[in-house]
This record gives structure tokens, sequence and C-alpha cells, in this order.
């Protein structure tokens, strides 16, 4: 006999696999939380012996707080994320909210753009509490925040219309590919979704950023001639070397690429200048051009292509079988809510890949870390990631399980002794 979900559709045996998976998901993640916050609080009364004459006990102990305090709004960020899917799904909310829109008897394109739309509105209001608390609350105890009530709203509303913006013809277009195409519409989405994921590559540093951010052109001329050293060095072309406004919102630091082709742009933020020497500064743009000559952004550019491919493939099958749409509370299928049923799932199952894609992204770390110690000073580049450490008040001492299951970057300890291994008497 079938059981009902609260939706009233009767749940099947994909709703225990979702269920199952969800609930294994949670557990995995709260363990792993306490795990790091255990770990961490553990040594939190000493520097680690490595970082000792760089790194103020003051300095290790903010590290430590921070991070708990990050994790136990993390706990409760993702149980009520648990929930909210739970009820989106199983408990009807994305089921009464096609409803709503069918019973205005708009033609299916219309109905899905504004059923697809109003989801993410949905779910980002339901966000908007922890964006808060983590800005006006967490960052700025721990004296980083830097973000206006102001700024953070006039933020928001420039995210909204962007979303508006580009969400609406993007939504548009996929839908009215999976109208018209045939049974290979994914593949014909693909193609449409991969054409605008490098259109925003190109596209984000001249007509997006700048909505954001500030970007002004390095004028410490002796650093700006080192770098272009550099990068003639490292045969790399860009369309300029930038600092960012970082500092107006918050006193983290960081530098990046960003663009395609011959729209590329080295951004550093203005936080990181005021921290770092010259020769770091070379360091850390070594090592960011360590991707790029051991092509690590084509790498994941393919990854992702090539997953999306598989998980549009997937959908394709999976749009036809009406267990997938019971299975998650939905009583009347249709492309669009197929669609957003798959998105708001996919996570719940790659979840478990996690530590596979954690372990390549810190492969690539060391690689690029290998690259910026032949071009550049390793015992620089070293010294520039202690400060940015002590700077960012991140963790030296995360636990091991967490840091294989989370981290994209190998642990401080790990990879600080990595490079003074590569420095030359």
């Amino acid at each position: 006999m079938l059981e009902e979900s609260d939706s009233g559709v009767p749940m099947n045996n994909f709703s225990w696999i979702f269920i199952t998976a969800l609930m294994a998901g949670l557990v995995l993640q709260l363990w792993l939380m306490r795990r790091q916050q255990a770990h961490v609080q553990a040594h939190r009364a000493e520097v680690p012996v490595a970082f000792r004459t760089q790194v103020p006990l003051e300095t290790h102990h903010k590290a430590a707080d921070y991070t708990a305090a990050k994790l136990r709004l993390g706990e409760i960020e993702l149980t009520t994320g648990v929930l909210w899917l739970s009820l989106w799904t199983l408990g009807g909310g994305l089921n009464w909210l096609d409803q709503m829109w069918r019973s205005l008897a708009w033609e299916p394109l219309t109905t899905g753009v504004a059923f697809i739309i109003s989801t993410v509105a949905v779910m980002a209001l339901l966000d908007l509490p922890f964006s808060l608390y983590r800005t006006f609350v967490i960052e700025q105890r721990f004296g980083f925040n830097r973000t206006t009530p102001r700024l953070f709203v006039t933020d928001l509303l420039k995210q909204t219309l962007l979303l508006l913006a580009l969400g609406i013809p993007l939504s548009a277009l996929v839908l009215w590919l999976m109208q018209t195409s045939g049974e290979l519409w994914w593949l014909y989405v693909w193609l449409v979704w991969s054409a605008f994921g490098l259109l925003m590559m190109w596209a984000y540093p001249a007509f997006i950023a700048p909505l954001f951010n500030k970007f002004s052109p390095l004028s410490d001329e002796a650093l700006r001639l080192r770098i272009q050293t550099l990068l003639q060095k490292c045969g790399f072309t860009s369309n300029g070397i930038f600092v960012m406004d970082g500092s107006r919102r918050s006193g983290h630091g960081n530098a990046y690429f960003t663009g395609l082709g011959a729209n590329k742009r080295i951004v550093f933020f203005d936080t990181l200048m005021t921290h770092l020497q010259p020769a770091e500064i070379e360091a850390v743009l070594a090592h960011e051009l360590g991707h790029f000559k051991r092509r690590h952004v084509q790498k994941r550019m393919a990854q992702g292509l090539a997953f999306s491919l598989l998980g549009l493939a997937l959908l394709g099958w999976l749009i036809n079988q009406h267990w997938f749409y019971t299975g998650l509370g939905v009583q009347q299928p249709s492309l669009y809510i197929a669609l957003v049923l798959f998105l708001l799932v996919v996570p719940v199952f790659s979840l478990f890949l996690q530590p596979v894609f954690a372990w390549l992204s810190r492969k690539d770390e060391f690689e690029a870390d290998d690259f910026a110690a032949e071009q550049s000073d390793a015992r620089a580049l070293a010294e520039a990631l202690v400060k940015l450490y002590k700077e960012n008040a991140n963790t030296l001492t995360p636990d091991p399980v967490y840091s294989a299951f989370h981290d994209s970057h190998p642990p401080a300890p790990v990879r600080v002794s990595h490079l003074l291994s590569k420095v030359t008497v």
C-alpha cells in the first residue's frame, strides 16, 4: 500500500531513496562539522610549531573562535536547508506553487518561466536571514565586516535585477528548447547552457563585476613592472592589472584571475595589497599563473561541461518517468517542474562525491604552488600564505577528515611545509 506525503501525492520507492540520501547527507555533514569544531578547539591553546614565530597566540585564538562561530551557523543553516528542501518536495511546496501559477491559465512557457523565477526568489528570501546574520553578526564580531545596511540592500537589489535580466530570457530559451527540440532537447539545452557560461566568463570582468566594485589600474609602477615581467616570462597576456575595493565590504584579502580570452584580468583586493610585500604579491600571482600554465582552468571547465552534459542526459530520461514527480511530491508532470526538481535533488546525491572533487582541487593547488616555486620565491609565497591565513582568521589546525571532504586547498601546515621544501639555499 502506498503512503501519502503531506502534499497528498503517494510516496513511492524513490521517495524513500531520496529521504535516505537526504538524512544520510545531513548526518554526515553534521558529524564532519562536529569533528572540525572539536579538533580546532582541542588545538586552540597552542600555535602549531611551524607558525609560532609568525602567528601570535591571540590571533590563533581568534581563528579558532571564528571557525567555531561559522560552524555553529553552518549547522543551523544546513539543518534548516534540509527542512526547507523536504517541505519544497515531499511537503508539497513546489506542487502548491505550480498549482498557483497553473490557475492563471497562462500558456505553458510563461507559466514555466514564472514558476522557475519565483522558486529562485523564494529560496533567496529563505536564505536572507543567514546572509544577514553572517554579515552583520559573525563578520562584524570578528572585525571583518565593512558592509553597511545601505550597501547590503543596494547589492541585493542589483543581484535581483541581474537575476531577472539574465534569468528570464535564459529560462524562456531553455524551456522553449525543451518543448520544441524533440527527444534530443537535452543536447541543445547543453549547448545553450555551455555558451551562456562562456559568455558570462567573458562578460563578468567588464560588465558585471564593475556593478558591485570599483576596479582601478595598479598604480605602483615598480610593482606593475615586476608583474609584467613575470607575465611575459610565463607567456600570459591579460587585459590589465587591477586593484579592487574589496575593503568596501570586507576585511578579507584575496587575488584572482577572471575573464576569458583577450578579456582576462588580474585582480588584487586592496586589503591584500596592504599586507603583502612586492615579492609576496609576485609569488601569489605566480601561483595563480600556475593554474593557467598547468591548464587547470581548462580542465575544470571541461569537467563542468561533461558533468552538465551527463546531468541533462539523465534529466532527459527522468522527465518521462512518472515516479520521479510523484516521488518528490508533485501531482502534474511538466518540463519546467522536472528541471527545478532535478536541480534541487542532484546536490543531495552528488554530495557523496565531494571528497573526490576536493582531492582533485588540492592536487591542482600543489601543482600551482610548484609552478610558483619555479617562477618566483617559494619562501615568499609561504610567507604570503601565512599572512593571509592570519589576516583572514583561517584555522591552522583543521580536522583532517573534515578537510579531506570540504577543503579545496591543502591544510595550512601541509601546504606551507610543501613550499618550504622547494626553497633552494
